[in-house]
């Protein structure tokens, strides 16, 4: 039976063993071990947005497991002139052995999946960003030697990364608070089933509007951008909404001494995070940017047979 990761909740038995294997893979690459299981397996890739990270991360990933990747966008594609997503995937499940979707709509990445034999991975929607999240643990874990019992604060906007962070925080026992400015929460759906889970894991997941409240004693603290991709006509309006919520050297000094600042990257600079914290000691934002390389790895040899 095929395994698609198009939710982190497509992860819900074993996430914690997505990271602690992640982990293990970069140790076992840091130590020159050579990996070959992708060895004559290709990975399509179809990404209707930008990417740095995410496209880099996963060509490379398939490279160094002995495998290939084919980047293809939908204005190259017959899907960009009017062939059907349901259509692409039974196409391309004949041609590769897994596909990676990075969609503006969350429904099309749950077509695609739908209609391939093959697996099927959620390179980020407007809903979730499962992907992203696995690395975000892996560093978090590296870090701190444990998940369970964390304070989690994420400042910003209730976005597709606070969604998947906010559920994998239930899956792992960690406390999770997400302040953010008023009308800009995260749904309602991850929310409650964010403290569905949490609760089964004796952990707690907060919404709040007060910053002060979500970063107090904080371990981690997390931001994101405050306008995602296709957001840019509001981008004047939610700048304003957004601005007290900053990360800056006075908020972080409501943290623990020895918190972490993380941001799943693009960062604009002087908006959400400014250099002071991007920069400072605390932060991990880059090796957080490379564990999505390992991230990337474990993913594809656990979907990929």
């Amino acid at each position: 039976m095929k395994r698609d990761i198009i939710s982190v909740l497509d992860m819900k038995s074993d996430f914690e063993k997505f990271v602690d294997d992640g982990i293990k893979l970069k140790k076992s690459f840091k130590a020159g071990v050579k990996d070959s299981s992708m060895d004559r397996k290709t990975l399509g890739m179809i990404f209707e947005k930008a990417s740095t990270r995410t496209r880099v991360s996963f060509e490379t990933a398939m490279t160094q497991l002995g495998g290939h990747a084919i980047y293809l966008s939908p204005k190259d594609m017959q899907m960009g002139r009017g062939e059907t997503i349901a259509d692409t995937g039974r196409v391309l499940s004949g041609m590769v052995d897994a596909l990676l979707y990075r969609a503006f709509e969350h429904e099309n990445v749950v077509e695609l999946a739908k209609n391939s034999s093959i697996p099927v991975i959620n390179g980020l929607d407007n809903l979730e960003h499962p992907t992203q999240i696995v690395a975000d643990y892996m560093t978090i874990k590296e870090k701190k030697g444990k998940l369970k019992g964390l304070k989690i604060a994420y400042v910003g906007d209730g976005n597709n990364t606070a969604n998947s962070l906010m559920l994998a925080a239930g899956l792992v026992g960690a406390d999770f608070w997400i302040a953010t400015p008023k009308g800009y929460g995260p749904p309602e759906y991850f929310v409650k089933e964010s403290r569905s889970i949490a609760k089964r894991h004796r952990s707690e997941i907060e919404v709040t509007n007060n910053y002060r409240e979500a970063v107090a004693g904080a371990d981690v603290i997390y931001t994101d951008v405050w306008v995602s991709m296709g957001e840019e006509q509001d981008r004047e309006k939610k700048e304003k909404a957004f601005r007290s919520f900053q990360v800056n050297e006075r908020m972080v000094s409501l943290a623990k001494k020895d918190y972490i600042f993380m941001h799943c990257l693009p960062a604009h600079r002087g908006l959400e995070v400014t250099d002071e914290v991007a920069d400072s000691k605390n932060s991990v934002i880059f090796q957080e940017a490379e564990n999505r390389l390992h991230a990337e790895k474990i993913i594809l040899k656990k979907v990929i047979d």
